[in-house]
């Protein structure tokens, strides 16, 4: 069998100090957990002169292979290039973006560093599998050194419409290096969709089963993947952490009042602002309501050198105070908005003992945080999840979640109201319905399913146009110039 080998921009090496295993580890993890293989990527750390071998640990079947960078590598590419152009642009946001040539040089550069690594401890019946925004020239730049390994990429976060892909300076260094993989994946159509059509305008062709592109002598397969959760087992933990005496007294401090909850990075995508002024509609407006719920938000700050966030924050905690002030009373906070980190059980207990969540991202790729809530709720009193029509869970969990627009403030607090007032057996209802879609959806699924797409191919078809030479390529395909320099195979 081949062995996996996973890419991605931080790797959580187990018991290494400042590295939670969350989100990207579990899904790795889910990947690795059987069959063995590698996690490569950057170690966190940051020092004047790099090692130019991995540093290598092994644990339980799994490789995990680390690098440094140097802190002007870790400022162009991942605070400058990926964080200040790609993350905003990926998120629809534009106006957000700062682009500079040398961020950009700085995001090649690392990639063609990691590049040189993976050739150092890659075998040719590798598959590849690339996560995210931070690597989306890694094929390309693996291609030039020869390798004609099975890579596949996926991305965890949105993929905009192709105009607003085309207003990322140089777009085709980055995003049109997709085309160099064998697989890209994304969390739904829509976002998949967009690519395609992305392609389309780089003068790439619809296969006839509408599963790839054709482009620059390559077939690009194209595929759906939303990612899941460890949906059995957060369950447990959730049952296990209401019993906790941190989750205990988490309840007793309510004191008999509904619980809301928001969970969320600080961050623009998340919609946060938008969240409390809907909230502050429904206190306004629903005055029997007072003293009668509590919400808490819990919301982690990120990038806090990033001046975007900066002024989010002062934003969102002005709100909060403006909120407390205008309703709270000697016995009541209508709203607790914390800054800190809670770990996966506490969430989990959080989770279990909220009446209702607000999931309600202006722009999110998939939000796990909607799929964990769910999976944590008591089957015999579930409560009821409000989500964004622009998450990409949505499009899963619409058939027993309140789906709405986060631009709408009014729409907002009225879900908000049905949400608390909502009967049991309709809650049980809806529950039920985004269970049986996390149980059949859950991680390992995702997984088996992308890897499966990914394996090579058993069919008798060649991989096509490899060994043509360029001008024949060009008579066939007809490539717009730009195409023809940066997008054909090494050697072609």
């Amino acid at each position: 069998m081949s062995r996996i080998v996973v890419v991605s921009n931080r790797v959580a090496v187990p018991q290494r100090s400042g590295v939670t295993a969350g989100g990207l580890a579990v899904a790795v993890n889910a990947a690795l957990k059987d069959k063995g293989g590698i996690w490569f990527g950057w170690s966190g750390r940051i020092c004047p002169e790099p090692s130019e071998i991995p540093e290598v640990t092994r644990k339980a079947g799994i490789t995990y292979a680390v690098v440094d960078l140097k802190a002007e590598d870790h400022q162009e590419y991942y605070n400058g290039f990926a964080n200040r152009v790609l993350w905003p642009v990926l998120h629809y946001r534009v106006d957000l973006s700062e682009f500079f040539r040398s961020d950009l040089s700085g995001y090649i550069r690392v990639n063609r560093k990691f590049a040189d690594h993976l050739e150092k401890i890659i075998r040719p019946d590798d598959i590849l599998w690339i996560h995210d925004y931070h690597m989306m020239p890694l094929a390309k730049y693996l291609r030039e050194r020869g390798h004609r390994n099975r890579i596949g990429f996926f991305l965890h976060i949105p993929m905009p419409p192709s105009d607003i892909v085309q207003a990322l300076p140089q777009h085709g260094e980055t995003v049109g290096a997709l085309a160099y993989y064998d697989l890209v994946g994304f969390q739904t159509e829509g976002d998949r969709d967009n690519f395609a059509h992305y392609l389309e305008t780089r003068g790439g062709q619809m296969t006839p089963d509408g599963t790839g592109v054709d482009i620059g002598g390559r077939r690009v397969k194209l595929g759906t993947f939303p990612v899941g959760i460890e949906t059995a087992a957060f369950a447990r933990r959730a049952r296990h952490a209401s019993r906790a005496a941190f989750v205990k007294s988490f309840r007793d401090s309510l004191v008999g009042k509904k619980l809301i909850i928001g969970v969320d990075r600080l961050d623009y995508s998340k919609g946060i602002p938008n969240r409390l002024d809907a909230y502050e509609h429904f206190l306004k407006t629903r005055p029997d309501w007072h003293e009668r719920v509590t919400f808490v938000q819990i919301t982690p700050k990120s990038r806090t050198d990033v001046p975007e966030y900066q002024e989010m924050d002062r934003y969102v905690s002005h709100k909060a105070g403006q909120i407390n002030g205008a309703y709270s009373d000697v016995s009541w906070t209508p709203l607790r908005y914390v800054n800190r980190t809670y770990s996966r059980s506490a969430l989990a207990g959080f989770y279990r003992a909220a009446h209702v969540a607000m999931v309600t991202p202006l722009r999110d790729g998939m939000n796990l945080v909607a799929k964990e809530y769910v999976a944590a709720q008591d089957p015999v009193d579930p409560g009821v999840l409000i989500l964004s029509q622009f998450a990409g869970a949505a499009a899963e969990m619409g058939t027993g979640a309140l789906i709405v627009n986060p631009h709408d403030t009014e729409g907002m607090a009225n879900a908000l109201r049905r949400a608390l007032e909502m009967p049991l057996a309709e809650r049980r209802e809806r529950y039920a319905r985004m269970m049986q879609v996390l149980e059949a959806r859950d991680i390992d699924r995702w997984a088996a399913d992308y890897l499966a797409a990914l394996a090579p191919e058993t069919a008798t078809t060649e991989r096509r146009a490899l060994s043509l030479p360029r001008a024949a390529i060009r008579s066939v395909v007809r490539l717009p110039g730009a195409w023809r320099s940066d997008f054909l195979p090494r050697g072609v």
